[in-house]
């Protein structure tokens, strides 16, 4: 079980939200712009601390304020894939993919160099720098530098929102198949209705810095207030994008 319930005053803004998910699939962090979408995996993340309320992951402790445990980010373990990749230019693929992997101890970890990059399609691509991929072949990149880490958690902020049309049709099916390849929780923020409907199992309905509802997709997806905000009045259709 993946346990979330954090508080954190932002100036004016408030962001108090508390959700569980079960530790497989995707599960959506969906809101409007200035949810606090970002600011929740952010905590997550360790990048920035609660005021107070714990996350934990099965039976290990990420933040605790009562138990006083606050883990340094790299002791998280958690991936972080960013909207625009930020992928080191001096470095190639293959040394971008393997820069977190090596900091990972042998013991703990569990996922295999040439299964990410095969599951991924960018194994042509493993002596190129940055500069000279697109951005789909960007975050492909990013996605399987934060699963090289051999993460507890996998967080993906918007890692579509940079990209054109064409490149998120080349994007998207390689997320798809993310959770049937690998048994790790995936929090997903999105703004997108078709991204939430294409990837997500459960839903976190975020509305000014507060958990709305959450839950299966299809059950909060047809509640008023989420239909309101998405500005459509008929229940989300579901169907999965393939790779193939």
């Amino acid at each position: 079980m993946f346990e979330v319930k954090l508080k954190k005053k932002q100036g004016d803004f408030l962001v108090d939200t508390a959700f569980s998910t079960h530790t497989t699939g995707v599960t959506a962090l969906f809101g409007r712009s200035g949810a606090g979408k970002t600011s929740v995996i952010n905590m997550i993340a360790g990048l920035s601390r609660p005021d107070s309320g714990f996350i934990r992951i099965h039976d290990t402790i990420l933040f605790d304020s009562q138990k006083r445990i606050n883990l340094r980010p790299y002791k998280r373990r958690v991936g972080y894939v960013f909207q625009e990749g930020r992928l080191f230019p001096h470095f190639s693929v293959k040394s971008n993919l393997t820069y977190g992997m090596k900091r990972i101890k042998g013991a703990s970890r569990y996922i295999d160099f040439n299964k990410v990059v095969d599951l991924l399609g960018i194994g042509h691509l493993l002596d190129r720098r940055p500069a000279t991929l697109s951005g789909g072949e960007k975050q492909r990149v990013a996605i399987g530098r934060a699963l090289l880490a051999s993460p507890r958690l996998l967080l993906m902020d918007e890692p579509l929102a940079s990209l054109d049309a064409a490149r998120k049709a080349e994007v998207l099916p390689f997320i798809n198949k993310l959770p049937g390849q690998f048994d790790i929780p995936i929090l997903y923020v999105s703004h997108s209705v078709d991204e939430i409907r294409s990837l997500a199992d459960n839903l976190v309905f975020l509305v000014d810095g507060s958990t709305r509802a959450s839950g299966p997709v299809e059950t909060v997806a047809i509640r008023k207030d989420f239909k309101a905000v998405v500005g459509r009045q008929d229940p989300l259709p579901f169907t999965v994008l393939s790779a193939n």
